[in-house]
């Protein structure tokens, strides 16, 4: 009896025990599949986060892209404005497509062919036709000295190049440029019809946009030829009106430094360019091989030009300065008077456009400066004052006239201390120029007539007047 009651009370008891943990187990039980599912929840989440985080990676792709391709878009139409822009700018029937010589750099073809029907009473200074500029002294024969002919010497073509890259802001560019004053293909009976090619200029350019900077490396004209104020003729291009007579300067290697001084500014532009230029002298030594006094030791021709432009008007004002060694370059030669020879030059100038007028003119004075082609051409220690002045006027969008005069007059005492010597007897000459011109599109038709009148001496006391006349007819068209 006894055993079966402590059995009873085990088997209460196990009871009791078994309906207590029912609720924890299923307590358990519930908890333990909450965790499932919120794990469940928890990779759905994450796969769901990682499938935003590709969306939004795919988006930006996209995105970025887009940006890309319209930017290429945008500098497409740029460029393609910028090209309509330039064919613009130019007459029709000379535009030219741009072709590229490397990646990245733009190659333009552009120049003028050119054709004069002269009649000259007298034989000229440099040349005849295209270039004469004032008669040979003495030449005063009324019928014998007469000539006639057509030149197109002065037809040119040069090739511009730019979009270079150089360092930082710094683009790069340049210019070649030539014409047919060369000479001509020998002295047989064909060679006036064949005239030889020159090379003007040949230089690179290194231009910052930002700071509005320029260099210049190479053959160019120096500071003083009034490269922008070039009097309006279509026969007298390579050898302007009054050049030599009023108009000075000429081409050497060197360096230039063009800096605008109000760069991004409005009003009138303000620019600065100084340059170191090649040494030059008509002797003694040869002129083809830099053995003159001019290339004795390194004495550069130092210039600087400051000018201020604006919509109607320009203005400019130039110095120059070298020094001459008469002993050349073998340092043996006879110096005739002086040793050392100071050449200084100054020079203003600049142009007015009012309505229908135009006027361009300049005025200098200098000392030495035969090499410049100031001095009448010649060589010495000889003062020498001059300019010229033109006036144009257009009557209609196509007829224009245009009168012009010039004059050089180097110092009569200075001309015939250094006659024979580099001087050559040339005291004075003056030059006048009328015409009448048409223009249409890239043509331009012209008749002209230049008068020159020269004063001159062949011992320094007798005095001879020499005066000429030409005649020309003139085409051109540009390209």
């Amino acid at each position: 009896m006894k055993t079966n009651a402590v059995g009873g009370r085990k088997a209460i008891a196990l009871s009791i025990a078994c309906a207590l943990m029912l609720p924890l187990a299923a307590h358990a039980q519930s908890t333990s599949t909450r965790e499932a599912q919120l794990e469940t929840r928890v990779n759905q989440l994450e796969q769901q986060l990682a499938e935003l985080k590709a969306m939004i990676q795919e988006q930006k792709a996209a995105t970025a892209q887009a940006t890309a391709t319209a930017q290429a878009a945008q500098t497409q139409a740029q460029q393609t404005q910028t090209r309509v822009d330039t064919v613009a700018a130019t007459p029709a029937s000379s535009s030219k497509p741009v072709f590229s010589s490397s990646p990245g750099v733009s190659v333009a073809l552009h120049g003028f062919i050119n054709a004069t029907a002269f009649s000259q009473s007298k034989n000229y200074t440099y040349g005849n036709g295209q270039n004469a500029q004032y008669p040979i002294p003495g030449n005063t024969g009324a019928v014998n000295n007469s000539l006639s002919g057509v030149d197109v010497r002065n037809t040119r073509f040069w090739l511009d190049f730019s979009g270079a890259k150089f360092a930082g802001d710094w683009t790069g560019g340049g210019r070649i440029e030539m014409d047919f004053f060369g000479g001509f293909n020998g002295t047989g009976a064909y060679a006036q019809q064949q005239p030889i090619n020159r090379l003007r200029q040949a230089y690179m350019d290194l231009t910052n946009a930002e700071t509005g900077s320029t260099v210049r490396i190479g053959q160019q004209w120096d500071l003083l030829f009034p490269l922008e104020t070039t009097p309006t003729s279509l026969s007298h291009v390579a050898f302007p009106l009054g050049y030599g007579t009023g108009i000075i300067g000429w081409r050497f290697p060197g360096v230039v430094w063009m800096q605008d001084l109000n760069h991004g500014s409005d009003g009138p532009k303000w620019r600065l360019d100084l340059g170191a230029f090649e040494g030059s002298w008509n002797g003694p030594g040869l002129t083809t091989n830099y053995l003159t006094a001019g290339n004795a030791g390194f004495k550069p021709q130092i210039e600087a030009r400051l000018g201020v432009r604006d919509k109607t008007w320009m203005v400019f004002a130039a110095a120059h300065y070298s020094k001459v060694d008469l002993h050349g370059v073998d340092g043996e030669t006879v110096t005739p008077i002086e040793s050392n020879i100071k050449s200084t030059a100054y020079e203003v100038g600049g142009m007015w456009s009012p309505g229908q007028w135009v006027f361009k003119g300049l005025v200098y004075t200098g000392t030495a400066i035969g090499q410049l082609f100031g001095d009448l051409s010649q060589f010495g220690d000889i003062k020498d004052k001059g300019g010229y002045l033109q006036a144009g006027y257009k009557f209609t969008p196509n007829w224009s006239a245009y009168a012009f005069y010039s004059q050089s007059k180097p110092d009569s005492d200075d001309v015939v201390r250094w006659l024979n010597r580099g001087s050559t007897g040339l005291l004075k000459n003056r030059q006048a120029a009328l015409s009448l011109q048409y223009s249409a599109g890239a043509y331009d038709f012209s008749v002209e007539w230049i008068h020159a009148n020269l004063t001159s001496t062949t011992n320094g006391i007798n005095r001879s007047k020499t005066s000429g006349n030409e005649f020309t007819l003139n085409g051109n068209y540009k390209f």
